[in-house]
């Protein structure tokens, strides 16, 4: 059953830099004078402030320019999340808030399973399938694309709470490593894991 543990307690990502960290592109007004002016020291401090606030104009513009985007967007989230009826929480990484976009758009028209599976393949990161129980009145989202828990499972609850219909009950099934896909480990290499990173190994020696 879901709901009875809270997932997306922990942050498992973060924002990473600020928004602003792109370099400041000055450009060389004083190439554009006279040669006279090349040892003038004021009319250099005065290209200089010029250039500065040239510099910070295309940054803005560049910037800007990144809103447009749902990969690149960060402070213009917001705009998409009221666009979209989704409430806007500025403690959740910009990725996990693009991740409830790109569910939302994935999400929108007639409640189908080929659309919770959409939903659900864009919170876990690989594929999931929804396994219907008509008589139960129920269905079961289980990922199969992915070893382990989802990390962002509070916003995929969210998410499938809003499109699904409302007479429905849900649960989620999660892929482990079998005992078969551990028998080719080698003793040191299980030693070096922790059980954790064993049950969500999945065969990869990569």
């Amino acid at each position: 059953m879901y709901g009875q543990s809270q997932y997306g307690v922990f942050a498992y990502s973060t924002n990473g830099a600020a928004d602003d960290d792109s370099p400041i592109l000055k450009p060389d007004l004083m190439q554009y004078l006279p040669a006279f002016y090349a040892d003038n020291q004021t009319m250099s401090a005065l290209q200089d402030s010029d250039a500065e606030e040239i510099g910070l104009l295309r940054a803005a513009i560049a910037d800007a320019l990144k809103q447009s985007f749902l990969s690149s967007a960060t402070w213009g989230l917001n705009l998409k999340e009221a666009e979209y009826g989704l409430p806007t929480d500025p403690s959740q990484s910009y990725e996990r808030r693009r991740e409830m976009i790109r569910a939302k758009l994935r999400g929108i028209g007639t409640t189908t399973p080929e659309m919770i599976e959409r939903v659900a393949s864009s919170f876990a990161g690989g594929e999931a399938r929804v396994e219907q129980a008509p008589g139960e009145y129920r269905f079961i989202v289980r990922f199969v694309g992915l070893m382990g828990i989802p990390p962002n499972m509070a916003g995929l609850i969210q998410m499938i709470e809003e499109i699904k219909p409302a007479h429905l009950a849900y649960e989620f099934a999660y892929t482990y490593t079998t005992w078969g896909m551990v028998k080719v480990l080698t003793g040191a290499q299980a030693k070096n894991m922790t059980w954790r990173q064993l049950k969500t190994w999945g065969g990869n020696q990569g």
